[in-house]
């Protein structure tokens, strides 16, 4: 019997067929598998996606769930509630949770997932994410603070995919000592602290132009998708941060 990311025992049967996925980046990673039957409403990737909608990654529709008889349902630790994990699985419904707190954890999680929750062949992208992330160390480093929300002010703290992203490209994470992966931080200590950049994502809050950077005196607006999506995003991601962060 496999064990996911988490250890936890995943009964996926060996033939899979009907996937839901409750994790936008998951999603984009299976749809061209042609198995995918269910996603959340706010798996906006591939473009086009006809699926069932299942509500979103907080709270799941778990009766919508259940009446699409998936083989496996793919979540993901920070994303999902565990008690609607547990449930499916009380339902008899195989689920396999990622844990994804590094570059390289991705690669590692996303090849299980493909082989022993989705029995399929690691699709080619990967590869070529391995590829794209294969970076020199970065000659210069500089202090980088990441807001996710706003309102109140929160950041991203310790052992986070994101900030490990951010590290491969040469910067750290004023906030990676931080006992919470994601503390409410006020604003005067954020600009406090001084940072070379403040890096502002559009999602989970969708920082903008008009939106955020009046708030600090250096900052970047960045893809969402491309800092903390694992997932065909990865193989543009370096390249594309790269030319917004002014690397």
């Amino acid at each position: 019997m496999p064990s996911d990311d988490t250890g936890a025992e995943a009964r996926v049967p060996a033939e899979v067929g009907r996937i839901v996925s409750l994790v936008p980046s998951l999603t984009e990673s299976v749809a061209a598998t042609g198995k995918l039957v269910g996603a959340t409403d706010w798996c906006t990737h591939p473009a086009g996606l006809d699926v069932v909608r299942v509500r979103g990654t907080k709270n799941p529709d778990l009766d919508r769930i259940r009446e699409l008889r998936p083989d496996v349902v793919l979540a993901n630790e920070e994303e999902n509630r565990e008690p609607d994990l547990r449930a499916l699985r009380e339902s008899g419904i195989a689920v396999w949770v990622t844990r994804i707190r590094t570059v390289e954890e991705a690669f590692t999680s996303l090849a299980r997932m493909f082989e022993l929750a989705c029995r399929t062949p690691s699709p080619a992208w990967l590869e070529r994410a391995r590829a794209a992330w294969d970076l020199p160390e970065p000659e210069a480093r500089r202090t980088v603070v990441i807001p996710i929300w706003r309102r109140p002010w929160m950041v991203v703290g310790r052992d986070t995919f994101t900030g490990d992203v951010l590290r491969r490209l040469g910067f750290d994470n004023l906030y990676a000592g931080h006992a919470e992966r994601y503390p409410k931080i006020p604003l005067a200590e954020i600009v406090a602290k001084d940072p070379d950049l403040v890096v502002l994502p559009d999602e989970p809050y969708a920082f903008h132009a008009q939106d955020g950077p009046e708030c600090f005196a250096r900052s970047a607006l960045v893809s969402g998708r491309a800092l903390t999506w694992y997932g065909p995003s990865m193989v543009e991601a370096p390249t594309l941060l790269k030319g917004w962060l002014g690397v």
